[in-house]
């Protein structure tokens, strides 16, 4: 009797809307507005995937449409237009921390790198003298090193699959090293950092449809046994972009909901969407509105929390803008007020003028360093 009652006290907590299906009610109302609406972007395209937020020219998402091999750009103007095309059908995006897009590419079997001018490079495209699977999904340090997920989905018809294993490699574009950090997931797919960058997260939506957490060691490395498990299980469909917040919780694509969970591991809420979400960031003007690549659709809904890793793209880094001042907290931790320079750049450049900060006490804030909007 007790087994049953606890089923129905948790059958019962779990509230569902129009756009959500919450668990713990007050842990949502401080991620997202009760009035909050998802609303749909676009349409009309084949796969979406791999949403990145720009705050040059005004701010822009960028995200990819696979199987149409293009990159697509969205704005609040001009809604969603054609931003590259051939793109070697990438998948995941992100920015480095000098605002330079760095993408994974299904065709080309590569991470590249979008350099100022608008030149694409490769950055890594093999391990240990043989071809990388389909780079998958990346997250990037503040340092600038490179973590990306390798699975098979996107390996090019008629080539040939090199890697025995799927895995999680590290990628360091100064020594132009690549190690492997973990070799045992069926399908590894989204990866993100914890804020403090002490943690990161790789969903594997094969078998498992579970998303596991490792705790990064010094070196670059990731922990094993005590310090990696699984973090949580998907209920619906499987997992596959994931996000942190500046505050620590997991956002997760799900079957026809983004499912986010408390730094336990717990499940707060799902935010419903009309298609799958393969993927997601948070963008827009304050870094307070979530992006959703949905299979033929781009949808966003705005929330009362920013993300842990769009700080390069909110501090604008890449702006064309000359001149004047943007007031953020300081990225040097101190309590003072802090001020990015703005330089005169190409979209995918430029970044915080003379590498770094300047706080009105005069001091020079280190490039990169960790900031919360």
């Amino acid at each position: 009797m007790r087994g049953i009652l606890a089923i129905a006290i948790l059958f019962c907590a779990t509230v569902i809307g129009g756009e959500f299906e919450i668990v713990d009610q007050a842990a949502f109302d401080q991620i997202v507005d009760k009035d909050a609406k998802v609303e749909k972007l676009g349409g009309d395209m084949k796969f979406t995937e791999g949403p990145v937020w720009f705050a040059a020219d005004g701010g822009y998402l960028v995200f990819s449409d696979i199987p149409a091999n293009q990159l697509k750009r969205w704005t609040a103007k001009d809604g969603v237009t054609t931003f590259r095309d051939p793109s070697n059908n990438i998948n995941g995006n992100t920015l480095n921390p000098e605002g330079l897009l760095v993408s994974c590419e299904h065709s080309a079997r590569r991470v590249s790198i979008t350099r100022k001018d608008g030149k694409v490079e490769t950055l890594v495209d093999a391990f240990e003298g043989k071809k990388l699977n389909s780079p998958n999904d990346l997250a990037i340090t503040k340092a600038g090193v490179v973590y990306f997920t390798d699975p098979p989905y996107g390996l090019p018809k008629g080539e040939t699959k090199e890697q025995e294993k799927n895995r999680v490699y590290r990628f360091d574009p100064k020594t132009k090293q690549i190690t492997s950090t973990a070799d045992d997931f069926d399908m590894p797919n989204g990866i993100c950092f914890s804020p403090d960058e002490q943690k990161i997260y790789v969903a594997d939506s094969g078998k498992p449809k579970h998303v596991r957490v490792f705790q990064v060691n010094p070196d670059g490395s990731l922990g094993s046994g005590k310090h990696a498990s699984v973090f949580c299980k998907i209920d619906k469909g499987a997992p596959d972009g994931v996000r942190c917040d500046e505050k620590g919780r997991l956002w997760s694509s799900a079957g026809h909901s983004v499912q986010i969970f408390a730094e336990d591991g717990k499940l707060i809420g799902k935010i419903l969407c009309e298609e799958t979400p393969a993927n997601l960031c948070f963008g827009g003007a304050d870094g307070k509105t979530l992006f959703m690549t949905a299979q033929k659709g781009l949808y966003a809904i705005k929330v009362k929390v920013g993300g842990a890793r769009e700080v390069f793209s909110i501090l604008g880094l890449g702006t064309q803008r000359r001149g004047g001042v943007s007031k953020v907290k300081p990225a040097c931790k101190s309590a003072h007020v802090h001020f990015v320079e703005k330089r005169d750049d190409a979209d995918f450049g430029g970044g915080v003028g003379g590498g770094g900060g300047m706080c009105v006490r005069g001091r020079r804030c280190a490039p990169g360093t960790d900031t919360t909007l």
